[in-house]
């Protein structure tokens, strides 16, 4: 199979409403693919994931607007627009989105697949925004996760970073 060409114009990427953000997919794979995976993702403050890693993904992502902390493996970091981190497969890690403005980042994973875990725990977004009470409450949303996660080599190790 060979692979294409493939140009996403501003706006244009399928939309996924998921832990309260929009993931845009930019370029999409299957579950099973080797290849990359990209998507622009927009993230309100205060969201935070668990302390998890992932067995198959690397991970990497160019921040371009917003504040986080992120923990990977023993270490935290706080980042700002215009910081890039890569995460190698099995590397323990979390993050808290900071400040009064959401975080804007593009976020790349190898294998590509793993970005469809959000379609499977979140739902089509309606509009390229970020969800109000038409996206999912976390108590819907939560057992998917723990149903979905292990398929994708998903493993939560703690709690998030604190507030």
């Amino acid at each position: 199979m060979s692979e294409s060409v493939v140009v996403t114009r501003p706006g244009g990427g399928r939309g996924t409403w998921a832990m309260g953000s929009l993931f845009e997919h930019l370029l999409e794979a299957p579950r099973d693919a080797v290849g990359l995976g990209v998507a622009m993702v927009t993230q309100p403050p205060g969201i935070a994931t668990p302390l998890h890693q992932h067995a198959r993904e690397a991970e990497a992502f160019f921040l371009l607007e917003g504040r986080m902390s992120y923990r990977a493996g023993d270490e935290t970091h706080e980042l700002d627009a215009g910081c890039f981190m890569y995460l190698p497969a099995g590397v323990p890690h979390a993050f808290r989105i900071r400040g009064e403005v959401p975080a804007r980042f593009l976020a790349l994973t190898a294998p590509g697949g793993l970005l469809n875990l959000y379609d499977e725990v979140g739902i089509p977004a309606t509009e390229l925004r970020l969800p109000g009470a038409d996206g999912l409450s976390p108590e819907v949303e939560i057992p998917r996760w723990v149903e979905a996660g292990p398929r994708y080599g998903l493993e939560v190790l703690g709690p998030p970073i604190p507030e």
